[in-house]
C-alpha cells in the first residue's frame, strides 16, 4: 500500500469513526479563536474555554481588547500558563487588527503568518475553521498519529509534517481530517496512556499496530 493509498484509507475511515468534528475551542467571532488559539500553546481547549469567558466579559470587542493593556490580559488569562508571551502577543495582535484591518481578521494566509503570535498551526486552524479553506494543522496530535500510522516517517517538525500532508490528503478532506485526529488522539491513539489498539478502526493498516 503507497502513502496516498494508506491516506485514503485513513481518511475513509476517520471520517466514519467520527462524522461530526470540529474544532473544540469555542468561538463566535474570527478573532476570539485567534486568541484562543494563542492561548492554547501548553494548554488544554477545556482551560481555554473557561478563561476566555472572563476575558470577552472585560473586553467584548477587537477594540476594547486592543486598548487594553498588556498587563491587563495577562491577569486574567495567567491560568492558562505563559501568561506573559501570551498576553503580549494578543495585546499587540489586536492593536494591528485594529489598527490595519478594521477589526477584521484577514483572509489570506501570508498575511495570517505576520501578526504576532500566530504561527502556521493558528494560521491553518483559522483559514480552514473560520474561511472554509483547505487547511493542514499540524498539532502534537496529527504529529503523533501521522508518525504512528506511517503517513510520514519519523518527522516531528510540523511544518515538515503539514508539507508531507499537503500531498497526501485531498484539499477538500483537510482541515476535517486534521479535527478527526485529534479525536482519535485523544479517545484511542493517546499520548499520556498506551494507545488503545484493540479499540482502533486503523489497527489493520497502522504501521506501529503492524510491527
Amino acid at each position: 500500500m503507497t502513502k496516498k493509498q494508506l491516506a485514503a484509507e485513513v481518511v475513509a475511515r476517520l471520517k466514519e469513526a467520527y462524522p461530526y468534528t470540529d474544532c473544540t475551542l469555542d468561538y463566535d467571532e474570527a478573532w476570539k479563536l485567534l486568541v484562543s488559539v494563542r492561548l492554547a500553546a501548553q494548554c488544554t481547549d477545556a482551560r481555554v474555554n473557561v478563561v476566555v469567558v472572563d476575558l470577552y466579559k472585560k473586553f467584548p470587542t477587537v477594540a476594547a481588547l486592543s486598548a487594553a493593556e498588556p498587563e491587563e490580559i495577562e491577569a486574567i488569562v495567567k491560568p492558562c500558563g505563559l501568561g506573559h508571551s501570551k498576553a503580549r502577543d494578543i495585546s499587540a495582535c489586536m492593536r494591528i487588527l485594529h489598527d490595519q484591518y478594521q477589526d477584521k481578521v484577514p483572509e489570506d494566509f501570508d498575511t495570517l503568518l505576520t501578526l504576532p503570535g500566530v504561527g502556521r498551526k493558528s494560521a491553518n486552524l483559522i483559514m480552514g475553521d473560520v474561511f472554509g479553506k483547505p487547511a493542514i494543522v499540524t498539532d502534537t496530535h496529527c504529529i503523533r498519529l501521522c508518525n504512528r500510522i506511517g503517513l510520514v516517517d519519523n518527522i516531528k517538525e510540523p511544518k515538515k509534517v503539514e508539507m508531507a500532508l499537503w500531498k497526501l490528503i485531498p484539499p477538500e478532506e483537510s482541515n476535517n481530517f486534521c479535527h478527526r485526529l485529534v479525536d482519535h488522539g485523544r479517545a484511542v491513539c493517546t499520548a499520556r496512556t498506551a494507545p488503545y489498539c484493540d479499540q482502533c478502526v486503523l489497527q489493520d493498516i497502522c504501521l506501529k499496530r503492524i510491527k
